[in-house]
């Protein structure tokens, strides 16, 4: 009679996460497209030298959009391709007329993850832009 050992690995996340590798609070915001549209929301509360998932299980889209600001410095991590956000928590559709539908628009960086399941982007006192995995 053959006796086996069950192992398994741990599994694999797959998600879309931003570290923040600042000493400082950061906020941040994801854009992406959908069945729906273009979608931007936010805002993720990054504590200090910590992360968070933005997109839990496996990505759908090929590029993501990320916008993130500095609490305590007013720092901002950004790019050119523009988006609607919002003051408060947010989810919106769409990211034509931000202004004449009460939102503010900001430049978002773009995120190539060439289709990975998963994707990670630090946040650094030394890059404002970000680094992606």
């Amino acid at each position: 009679m053959f006796l086996g050992c069950l192992w398994s690995a741990p599994e694999a996340r797959a998600d879309f996460r931003v570290c923040n590798g600042t000493q400082n609070l950061v906020g941040v915001a994801i854009g992406y497209r959908s069945d729906e549209g273009w979608i931007s929301e936010g805002w993720w509360q990054i504590s200090a030298t910590s992360c968070a998932t933005l997109i839990e299980g496996p990505l759908a889209s090929r590029f993501y959009y990320l916008y993130a600001e500095d609490a305590a410095r007013g720092g901002r991590w950004g790019g050119s391709v523009d988006m609607c956000v919002a003051e408060d928590e947010f989810k919106i559709v769409d990211v034509k007329n931000c202004f004449t539908r009460g939102f503010l628009r900001m430049g978002f960086k773009e995120y190539d993850t060439g289709q990975q399941s998963s994707w990670m982007v630090q946040l650094s006192d030394t890059s404002e832009n970000g680094e992606e995995n």
